[in-house]
C-alpha cells in the first residue's frame, strides 16, 4: 500500500479495510467523513500525522484477502452486505433494544444520560430498519441489472428514479444522519464507558451499542466509498 498525503482516508480503507481500526483509534471517521486527506485529518483530530502512517504501513502487512472487498463484482458485494450487515442489524436491533430498555427504565433515575441514549437509539433502530428496505427493494436490484446489463451487452436502461445517483444521494444521507446519532450516542456513553459498579445489563448494553457502531463503520463504507461510486460509473458505461 502507497502512502501519500493526497490520499483519502476512505482510500485507505477501501485499499485495506483493516486500516478502518487505526483510523477508529484516533477518532478520525472514515466512512461518512472519510473524503478528506489523511493530512488534513490529522489536522482536525490533532493526530500525529507521522505515527498515524507508520501504523497504516504496517497493518498492509496483515490485509486479509477475503476482505478486498473493492475487486468484489457488484452484485456479490451487495449479496455480502445483505446477508452479513444486513443481517446483523436485524439480529441485533431486538437484543439491543431490551437492553436499552432496561437500563434505562432501572438506572435512569442515577444516570440520566440512558434515557436519551434509549430514546436516540430507537430512532435510529427504526431509520436503519426502513432504509435497508429501499435498499433492498429500489437501489440493489437497480444495480444488480446494471452488473447483468454489462454482462449481456444491454444498453440503454432507464431506471424508475431517474438515474442511480438519486437513490445514492438519500442513502449517503441517511447513512450520514446514522452516523451522527450514533456520534451522540458514544459521546454520552463516555465512549461505552460503563459506570463503576455497573450490573451485567448495563455492561452488555454498552459492549452491544459499541459493536454495533464499529458494524456500522464497516458497512456505511463499503457502500459510500466502493458500492455506490462504482455504481455511478457503471450506470454511465450502460447508459
Amino acid at each position: 500500500m502507497i502512502i501519500s498525503k493526497d490520499k483519502t482516508v476512505a482510500e485507505y480503507v477501501t485499499e485495506n479495510i483493516k486500516t478502518a481500526h487505526i483510523f477508529k483509534k484516533y477518532g478520525i471517521d472514515f466512512c461518512c467523513g472519510g473524503g478528506i486527506t489523511v493530512e488534513k485529518a490529522c489536522k482536525k483530530n490533532k493526530v500525529n500525522q507521522a505515527d498515524l502512517e507508520k501504523e497504516l504501513a504496517d497493518v498492509d502487512a496483515i490485509k486479509d484477502v477475503i476482505e478486498d472487498y473493492d475487486k468484489w463484482e457488484l452484485d456479490f458485494l451487495i449479496i455480502y452486505i445483505e446477508n452479513v450487515h444486513h443481517m446483523y442489524i436485524r439480529e441485533s436491533l431486538p437484543i439491543i433494544s431490551q437492553y436499552a430498555n432496561k437500563v434505562a427504565k432501572v438506572h435512569g433515575h442515577h444516570y440520566s444520560e440512558v434515557i436519551e441514549i434509549n430514546q436516540l437509539f430507537h430512532e435510529v433502530a427504526n431509520e436503519l430498519l426502513s432504509h435497508m428496505q429501499k435498499e433492498e427493494q429500489v437501489l440493489f436490484p437497480f444495480i444488480k441489472q446494471l452488473v447483468q446489463a454489462k454482462k449481456e451487452g444491454i444498453k440503454n436502461i432507464t431506471p424508475p428514479f431517474g438515474t442511480v445517483n438519486n437513490p445514492i444521494r438519500m442513502m449517503e444521507y441517511e447513512h450520514e444522519n446514522a452516523g451522527n446519532i450514533f456520534k451522540q450516542i458514544a459521546k454520552l456513553s463516555n465512549n461505552y464507558t460503563p459506570p463503576e459498579g455497573a450490573c451485567n445489563t448495563f455492561k452488555a448494553l454498552y459492549a452491544k451499542l459499541d459493536e454495533f457502531e464499529q458494524d456500522l463503520h464497516t458497512h456505511i463504507h463499503l457502500e459510500n466509498n466502493i458500492l455506490h461510486p462504482k455504481a455511478i460509473l457503471l450506470e454511465k458505461e450502460i447508459l
